[in-house]
């Protein structure tokens, strides 16, 4: 399937892009290369490559949780601005 100019203009229409002939022509060649790219690689051999997500194996590399003792209450209303019963205490932002 190749790209036409008509396809370049209808696209450009939809995005309400003003495109000259020359950025026309220029996205025409653009993307009917890149279509060909494609069919290219169309053309491998991939009946026994498993489907991947990554083309690296992925792992995750964050800590284990651990349980640890909180800093004291009233050291962390220390700055707050205003507190009501061990909470901060927040302008309304609703009616």
């Amino acid at each position: 399937m190749a790209i036409t100019i008509q396809d370049v203009e209808h696209v450009a229409k939809l995005a309400r892009l003003d495109l000259t002939d020359q950025e026309k022509q220029t996205f025409t060649e653009q993307l009917n290369a890149i279509l060909k790219y494609a069919d290219k690689l169309n053309e491998l051999d991939t009946e026994h490559i498993e489907p991947t997500s990554h083309a690296m194996k992925i792992m995750n590399v964050v800590r284990e949780d651990e349980s640890r003792p909180s800093w004291p209450m009233d050291k962390v209303m220390l700055n707050a601005p205003d507190e009501e019963d061990g909470q901060f205490k927040v302008p309304a932002v609703l009616e």
